[in-house]
């Protein structure tokens, strides 16, 4: 039996995302999402999913929008206007050896995040991780704030293969969304052809649908409609049911 979580990002990016968001799990397979708390469109995702069967956690967010945090109290998260450095510049940076967060910045805007998570749901984050950044300070950042407030903390950063939930192992799947001819059916199928059968596997979505603000602040668009179409194709719940893959929410892992 495989055992596979297939979790989707990104709730708050944008109203067009949050209805693709809503779509997969209402329609399709999602039963985990990470909610980006310092996004306008946070409660709005928040709302729509309001009775459905979906547990949400914390995507901690440093690269759209503006933080949660008063900007000047974390230098080397924000530009000179007073958002969030893109993640263009942790990638640049990353691939020079170098890591532009400072680790006090990152735990005060992780922690504020999570006061605004709370604010929001009225509950205590399912998981709590972060949108994908090419930082180590960010993920020591997370441990920190996870270990103060007794979090689920899930560490799997962008290079981990094999990472934790609430310190048991859990394997990270590929991610194949920014090829121009993905086919998230296919990867999904790759996913479980390579899953580890000795822990719980994650499969990482962003499903959505495509608005002005996303179109202006994102690179990965129309894909993310690729994966609301096949996150609620029947066909591709039958692959997973003949292949014994049993899905789980996070809190089914705990």
């Amino acid at each position: 039996m495989i055992q596979m979580i297939i979790r989707a990002d990104d709730i708050g990016y944008s109203e067009a995302v949050n209805y693709g968001i809503e779509k997969s799990v209402r329609d399709g397979l999602i039963r985990s999402a990470g909610l980006m708390p310092n996004m306008p469109y946070a409660e709005h995702g928040v709302r729509l999913l309001e009775g459905l069967d979906v547990c949400i956690g914390q995507h901690t967010n440093i690269c759209l929008g503006k933080p949660c945090c008063d900007p000047g109290e974390i230098p080397s998260l924000v530009q000179e206007n007073g958002e969030f450095l893109p993640s263009s510049a942790y990638r640049n940076a990353f691939a020079e050896g170098r890591d532009l967060v400072d680790l006090n910045d990152a735990v005060k805007e992780a922690e504020a995040q999570y006061f605004r998570f709370k604010e929001i749901t009225g509950k205590e984050p399912a998981y709590f991780e972060a949108h994908a950044i090419m930082s180590e300070n960010l993920w020591k950042a997370l441990e920190i704030v996870a270990e103060k407030h007794h979090l689920l903390f899930n560490y799997m950063t962008p290079m981990t293969k094999i990472g934790s939930f609430c310190g048991k192992p859990v394997a990270s799947c590929v991610m194949e969304s920014m090829d121009p001819e993905y086919d998230p059916f296919e990867t999904l199928k790759k996913a479980v052809e390579n899953a580890r059968k000795d822990m719980p596997n994650i499969f990482v979505c962003h499903p959505g649908y495509v608005d002005d603000y996303l179109l202006k602040h994102s690179s990965l668009t129309l894909n993310r409609t690729k994966e609301v179409a096949m996150l609620c194709d029947p066909a591709v719940r039958e692959y997973l049911e003949n292949h014994h893959v049993q899905l789980l929410s996070y809190q089914e892992i705990q």
